[in-house]
């Protein structure tokens, strides 16, 4: 329903987007109905960008063990339990005026958390998920970061390779 009055509105953006993302959607929504214009017309508009005036570089750092990530990733979680996450989320939960299709709620470990105060399953077993849907969360993000543009991509064993180029770059800019 969204995407055909985004259709309505704004056809090059409804193009580009698939029906089933509706956080994007919506967005490009709000942007019409708070500026009386469609977003595609709005991008059109920009001058050129920062990569027409800047020689944009951007370098990320992935860690290559994947078993470290993994049990990183779980270390860092159960210190957020330990620090009070699931009372957050309860806290959350409680107010009432909140519901598992929010955005917020859907992020990965306030979803698995709301979903044991729903009762759907035990705090064990929404740990787990959690952990696991955090895992998930980073493998989309390391696939995502290879596939920017204008980034190189390091693995946390070329630390001294990052730091030369960084600073043959930052040399050669002077």
């Amino acid at each position: 329903m969204l995407h055909q009055q985004l259709q309505l509105v704004d056809p090059i953006t409804a193009e580009k987007l698939h029906p089933n993302h509706s956080q994007r959607i919506q967005r490009a929504l709000e942007v019409y109905k708070i500026t009386g214009l469609p977003l595609s017309e709005l991008q059109n508009q920009s001058n050129g960008g920062i990569k027409d005036h800047y020689d944009v570089r951007q370098y990320a750092l992935v860690m290559q063990n994947r078993a470290l990530l993994h049990q990183r990733i779980e270390q860092r979680f159960m210190a957020m339990m330990e620090a009070g996450f699931a009372k957050e989320v309860e806290a959350l939960f409680q107010r009432g005026d909140l519901n598992a299709d929010l955005p917020s709620i859907r992020a990965a470990g306030y979803r698995q958390l709301w979903d044991y105060f729903e009762g759907h399953y035990g705090l064990d077993e929404a740990v787990e998920k959690a952990i696991i849907a955090t895992r998930q969360l980073a493998k989309r993000q390391i696939t995502w970061l290879r596939h920017l543009d204008y980034t190189t991509v390091y693995t946390s064993m070329d630390y001294d390779n990052i730091e030369s180029r960084v600073r043959y770059f930052l040399n050669e800019q002077q």
